[in-house]
């Protein structure tokens, strides 16, 4: 009877993959880089009627600061309006150090802009559920994103301006 041996994976076998030429992502921290939270016009918003309008905006920055680690921050603003008042402005940036090696340069791009922010962003939706409910208001849950979709949109428009 044959014996199938199983690699076990440690320092050693990191590196040898490494050598080897093979992708390698670590998740090295991930944190709250930056968040506030306001509202204008509290208390006298508390007593208003209507349906409030919220509008979601979304960004990242990826930093290289040393070989093969960069840092990536997912920027979330949720602002609620009712009317033209604001009710409130929820700003998060949640950021991660990835360490990332043996890529070529349009995976790294990739991984960078897609799995990166993926990672991120629970961390995101729980703060800026907890500002908005700390703030007295029913806890906004930011749904699920598709960061392969909105890579794909970034390339694609890069890829027209640099037709233009």
């Amino acid at each position: 009877m044959a014996e199938n041996e199983t690699p076990t994976s440690n320092g050693s076998a990191d590196a040898a993959a490494q050598a080897q030429g093979q992708a390698q992502l670590n998740v090295q921290k991930i944190y709250l880089k930056d968040a506030s939270f306001e509202a204008p016009n509290a208390p006298q918003v508390f007593q208003e009627q209507g349906q409030p309008r919220i509008d979601l905006n979304l960004s990242q920055k990826v930093q290289n600061f040393a070989e093969n680690t960069y840092e990536v921050v997912l920027a979330v603003t949720v602002t609620c309006k009712l009317e033209e008042k604001t009710v409130y402005l929820c700003e998060v940036q949640q950021a991660g150090v990835f360490g990332l090696s043996g890529f070529e340069a349009g995976q790294l791009d990739a991984v960078l802009g897609s799995y990166c922010p993926s990672v991120l962003l629970p961390y995101a939706r729980q703060a800026i559920s907890e500002l908005t409910q700390n703030g007295g208001f029913p806890p906004f849950l930011l749904q699920p994103i598709n960061f392969d979709q909105v890579y794909a949109e970034q390339v694609k428009r890069r890829q027209q301006s640099e037709a233009a």
